[in-house]
């Protein structure tokens, strides 16, 4: 479904094939979600169904990488074992390599080997993923160019031809409109200072030059702020549940 080259790593040489987590065999992936409000995590049985109910916390402001590997190793602790672990990180990553992170404090975080890091401290393989990419693995049907925007701190962006990932786009930090990025007219902050139907204006028409550059048959709508959408969708526009993002871990490992 996806290659190493499109910023999927290879599973690291040490993983044992039988599960540690002690599920009769059957391979359990965690689940990681990071967004610039929250982290949250869940377990997800080999279908990418999840196992258990999803665990959060805040993310921390300003979070370094250090601070944030140490919060995400406080989370898990409260879930059972787990063989694998799969991360949709808010920023472009690249052989688990973080190249930018806008939201997260970006001067911090480049060239911070974040899947090194939480394989480390988890002792578990672990691959990382844009997070938009990580939700579009859960949300797409396979057929044809579907394209998944996230609509939360920031603006997110996957997009997949036949069920496969095209490099990563960062959508949200193109220009849009009044000399200003998607993300700085969609993006939560604009959400909170336009209010709600300005906010649904934009978005609409957003999703028109979304159409023209991309001819998507089907756009996906996710992230925290999908659910203040007031207008009827357009044409081959749906809106997918928040919980997808962690549900597309299970495609990191196909």
């Amino acid at each position: 479904m996806t290659e190493k080259d499109q910023n999927i790593p290879e599973i690291s040489n040490g993983e044992n094939p039988e599960s540690r987590s002690g599920s009769g065999g059957a391979m359990v992936t965690l689940a990681v979600d990071i967004g610039g409000t929250k982290l949250k995590a869940a377990l997800l049985d080999e279908q990418g169904r999840l196992i258990t109910e999803r665990v959060r916390v805040k993310t921390p402001k300003p979070c370094p990488p250090d601070l944030l590997v140490t919060k995400l190793q406080e989370l898990v602790a409260e879930l059972p074992p787990f063989d694998r672990v799969s991360v949709g990180f808010p920023g472009v990553v690249r052989r688990g390599n973080i190249l930018t992170a806008v939201n997260l404090g970006n001067s911090l975080w480049v060239g911070f080997n974040l899947e090194e890091a939480l394989q480390t401290v988890l002792d578990r393989p672990v691959r990382v993923i844009n997070d938009a990419d990580m939700q579009g693995l859960a949300a797409i049907s396979g057929h044809g160019v579907e394209m998944v925007v996230t609509l939360g701190t920031g603006v997110g962006c996957g997009l997949f031809l036949d069920g496969r990932l095209a490099p990563h786009l960062e959508l949200g930090h193109l220009p849009f409109r009044k000399g200003q990025t998607f993300e700085e007219q969609l993006g939560n902050q604009a959400f909170l200072d336009i209010g709600r139907r300005r906010w649904n204006t934009r978005l609409l028409k957003a999703i028109g030059w979304w159409r023209v550059l991309t001819s998507f048959d089907r756009l996906y709508l996710g992230g925290g702020n999908a659910r203040e959408i007031t207008f009827e969708l357009p044409e081959n526009v749906v809106i997918v549940p928040n919980e997808l993002g962690l549900r597309g871990g299970i495609g990191l490992w196909k």
